[in-house]
């Protein structure tokens, strides 16, 4: 007893972490949240303004892996975010966001939701903040059956070639413009409407095998100046990457939407809004997926 009261003691002097981390670390909560068009996404909601015929959408999931966070301090300096390893939703230097709860249309998906990221940092004082959607691709090929958690979900992999699906979001269209008659469908009308995100062209022997490179690494990065993470929010919406999108109609002969892969028209204007090259066209400007408030 006398030796658990002098642990207390030295602890309680040097704000011993309960996580275990140095006194020298201070614990960072990140607070994420998903819109289309800055209105709050939820199983079951329907969205109009979207893309550029105005349309009306009705999702069925929202998923996305962000990795490789890092804080910026005041000095500029990138502080990698050591994360909490809850062996949920945080494995390594990766986080699952999930904003599908199961329910609705989302009921192919799962009930609960995760929409934040711990770790620690050293204390200090930060004033940006910087991450990647996607996952490293030292942990992106591999078996998810066997693979830790969050690295386990089968929804968000493609197969070893091609990885893992970095953003998974999937809804259908009505077909109904805001304002004004739908655009003429010339290339036929879709109800299904999906921006799956993964690294593409990953050389490898078959799609069992893990590659040694993919041509098309389509990570997202994002930093955000002027972010406090003691109060700030990281917003993810897929209104504004979907803002030159026609949601309304699908190139032929490709998947519903944009699955990220080659020679699909319909991927061109969501890559350029996730800051991506596509087709050796670079993007038109930086990323307008994430912002922050």
């Amino acid at each position: 007893m006398k030796a658990f009261l002098i642990g207390l003691s030295v602890c309680a002097l040097a704000a011993c972490s309960t996580t275990g981390q140095s006194a020298s670390n201070q614990p960072v909560t990140l607070q994420f949240a998903a819109e289309i068009n800055g209105v709050p996404f939820a199983c079951g909601q329907s969205y109009s303004g979207v893309g550029t015929t105005r349309s009306t959408l009705t999702p069925s999931d929202l998923r996305l892996y962000v990795s490789e966070i890092k804080l910026i301090r005041a000095d500029g300096q990138a502080v990698p975010l050591d994360l909490n390893q809850d062996g949920v939703w945080q494995y390594q230097n990766v986080a699952l966001l999930d904003f599908e709860n199961g329910t609705g249309p989302c009921r192919n998906g799962t009930e609960p939701t995760n929409s934040s990221v711990r770790g620690v940092v050293p204390a200090g004082h930060y004033t940006g903040l910087e991450l990647t959607v996607g996952v490293p691709f030292n942990l992106n090929h591999q078996d998810p059956t066997i693979a830790p958690a969050p690295l386990n979900s089968t929804a968000m992999f493609w197969n070893w070639q091609g990885g893992y699906k970095f953003i998974k979001f999937d809804t259908t269209s009505s077909g109904i413009s805001e304002g004004r008659p739908a655009a003429p469908m010339a290339m036929g009308p879709v109800t299904r409407y999906s921006v799956h995100l993964g690294s593409t062209v990953c050389a490898s022997a078959s799609r069992t095998e893990a590659p040694s490179a993919c041509q098309n690494p389509n990570r997202v990065t994002a930093r955000l100046d002027r972010f406090d993470p003691t109060r700030g929010q990281v917003v993810i919406d897929m209104g504004a990457a979907l803002a030159q999108a026609n949601v309304d109609v699908n190139a032929q002969g490709t998947s519903p939407g944009c699955m990220s892969f080659p020679k699909d028209a319909d991927c061109p204007p969501i890559m350029s809004a996730l800051g991506l090259a596509y087709d050796g066209t670079p993007p038109a400007g930086p990323q307008k997926l994430i912002r922050s408030r």
